[in-house]
């Protein structure tokens, strides 16, 4: 995991130059994101522990702009994210795997130049499989903040926290 930090840093340092962009989401805007999680959100205590790194994907499509000033606008999208964890208290183990789908939408407001930050919610349900019979798929609300920062036109590093399956979660995004 650390060196795919290393490897983000390097490449923010070598492509290095920032970018000043007006109307950093707006009407029309598809941006995909993928990342890795950090910080258990599901099952937590002692005995858990996660078996898989936390991954997820997002979507987002802008539906209005032009909002408060010209600087907000509303995205609406998809929201999917993976876990596996095991629970092994004594001589038992249990396997678990998560794979929440949501439907999001988020509020994105321009404080700065090259960001673009936002608030959301997200209503999905969270499929859950396991090795024994408290394994309950069931329906979850859930809401994140989060920020990218553009590169150039396209390319962004992002950071959100929230509900997934973990707290905290860093990746890119491409707009098209």
């Amino acid at each position: 995991m650390n060196k795919f930090f290393v490897f983000i840093i390097a490449f923010f340092a070598i492509t290095g130059v920032s970018y000043a962009q007006n109307d950093i989401f707006v009407k029309g805007d598809k941006v995909i994101g993928a990342g890795i999680g950090f910080i258990n959100t599901i099952h937590t205590g002692n005995g858990w522990k996660n078996a898989s790194i936390p991954i997820y994907l997002t979507g987002e499509y802008g539906v209005v702009d032009g909002l408060i000033d010209g600087k907000a606008s509303v995205g609406i999208g998809l929201d999917l994210g993976y876990a596996a964890f095991k629970y092994t208290p004594a001589a038992l183990s249990y396997r678990y795997s998560n794979l929440r789908l949501g439907v999001r939408g988020a509020f994105h407001y321009q404080f700065a130049d090259n960001w673009d930050t936002y608030a959301g919610l997200i209503l999905g349900y969270d499929i859950v499989s396991g090795n024994d019979n408290y394994a309950v798929s069931k329906p979850f609300l859930g809401s994140c903040l989060g920020a990218r920062y553009y590169f150039s036109n396209s390319f962004a590093a992002m950071a959100e926290i929230g509900h997934n399956v973990s707290l905290i979660k860093m990746g890119i995004a491409y707009k098209f």
